[in-house]
């Protein structure tokens, strides 16, 4: 398994930068992410069809840019994410992680013994189909794979300590959007209990000195630029918006600017 360029850039005290792959299920999108000089592919299994025929094409272009394949799971299923871990994918992202037992179950599905229980098979495409020696191949797996996993609940916050602590997860996120909605403040942007809830998990992430913190970065309920970001004690960001609607509003503004300048007096 290739070094975690994500995981890389945190030890050295970066901000590892990833962008999103939304509704687009073309692996040539996650190649201009690389070629643009993002960390990572956020590649979306929870908000669209993507399957995993798509997501392993993804993940072979972002190996070709030298980017971390990331992706975002529908829910947690360990059969389901053990496919994904043996097709070659160097980061998990794990929705409404709830409690501090499923942030262990977490571990249980992504990480090898003795940190977890992840089934073992020494000839997929993750161990270069049998060419890594089984032991090295679950040494490497260990340690560069990426484990997050996502607080968008209040049982969540109630444990966030418990969860923050816990050996194996690496980053830990609040999902701003389905937080919000948790605190009954859904889409209102800044609001004071989403501006508390986040700093509770960044204090308790500060605190456990086991994970890191993670948030998006332009997420329209709690808009952070990069600086901000770092004051938060941020390690990892996914960049908003998602490649669909970066396409959208530039096509927009080309249309609009071209109408603009057409209907100027004197323009004929």
């Amino acid at each position: 398994m290739r070094e975690n360029r994500v995981k890389r850039v945190m030890r050295e005290g970066g901000l590892a930068l990833g962008a999103h792959v939304g509704g687009i299920a073309d692996p040539q999108i996650v190649e201009i992410i690389g070629l643009a000089g993002f960390d990572a592919a956020f590649i979306d299994m929870e908000h669209t069809s993507f399957d995993l025929r798509d997501v392993q094409l993804m993940v072979m272009a972002a190996e070709r840019v030298g980017i971390t394949p990331i992706v975002r799971t529908p829910g947690f299923d360990p059969a389901f994410i053990l496919r994904l871990l043996d097709m070659g994918v160097q980061g998990i992202y794990l929705p409404h992680v709830s409690s501090a037992q499923a942030a262990r179950d977490a571990v249980r599905a992504v990480r090898y013994a003795p940190l977890g229980d992840r089934g073992m098979a020494g000839s997929t495409r993750a161990a270069d189909y049998g060419r890594v020696p089984l032991d090295e191949h679950m040494a490497q797996s260990n340690r560069e794979i990426l484990l997050t996993v996502m607080i968008e609940e209040l049982s969540a916050l109630e444990q966030i300590d418990a969860i923050a602590s816990t050996e194996g997860i690496d980053l830990v996120v609040v999902g701003p959007g389905d937080m919000s909605r948790a605190l009954g403040v859904a889409g209102q942007t800044n609001h004071p209990k989403l501006v508390q809830a986040i700093d509770r998990v960044a204090q308790a992430v500060k605190r456990s000195g086991v994970t890191r913190l993670a948030l998006p970065m332009n997420n329209g309920v709690f808009p952070r630029d990069a600086k901000q970001l770092r004051q938060l004690g941020v390690s990892y960001s996914n960049c908003f918006p998602a490649p669909e609607t970066r396409l959208l509003r530039s096509f927009e503004a080309q249309a609009a600017e071209a109408r603009r300048l057409f209907a100027m007096p004197g323009s004929s």
